[in-house]
């Protein structure tokens, strides 16, 4: 009878953390899957293969041209990269959805990403739009980052690095 109760209560103990365990795998996301949804995209158009007319602008020169890109992991990094579900950044934006739009904002001077706006049309997603702001001494940058699927993607940049003078770039792709 002991070692039944002691072989029970070994089980119990054992499935008891087993469950915690598996519960603390699985992640959580407080904000918009932003990692995850590109990492959809990246596979989605990789398989698909569109073909993009990519322009490249940095200050006054401007570079066009229509290809097929190899790589989308790599092509998207840069929104994948603003994700929010940063376990530092936890409880540091403000959050506020509609049906069509939710939007997250953060003041912390941690947190460079300011604004995270996706738009939604029939409860699919319609764009996304990105804000980053960073700063310091030497050095201020800011972004605005766009996505819209199967339509356009962009990456405007606007950096200042002290002493030196202003650099502007735009990165464009449309999908043909």
């Amino acid at each position: 009878m002991r070692n039944s109760l002691l072989l029970g209560a070994f089980l119990l103990l054992c499935f008891g953390c087993g469950d915690s365990a598996v519960t603390q795998q699985k992640e959580v996301h407080p904000y918009f899957d932003l990692k995850g949804y590109f990492a959809g995209e990246a596979t989605r158009l990789n398989r698909k293969k569109p073909l993009i007319h990519k322009t490249v602008v940095v200050n006054d020169s401007i570079e066009s041209k229509d290809l097929v890109i190899p790589n989308w992991e790599k092509e998207l990094s840069i929104f994948s990269d603003a994700d929010l579900n940063k376990s530092a950044w936890k409880g540091l934006f403000q959050v506020k959805k509609t049906d069509s739009i939710e939007l997250y904002t953060s003041n912390n001077e941690k947190v460079p990403v300011k604004e995270m706006k996706v738009i939604k049309k029939n409860g699919q997603i319609y764009g996304l739009s990105i804000v980053i702001r960073n700063s310091n001494t030497l050095y201020t940058s800011s972004d605005t980052l766009s996505y819209f699927p199967d339509s356009l993607y962009e990456v405007k940049k606007n950096q200042h690095i002290r002493l030196l003078s202003e650099k502007n770039y735009r990165i464009t792709g449309r999908f043909k």
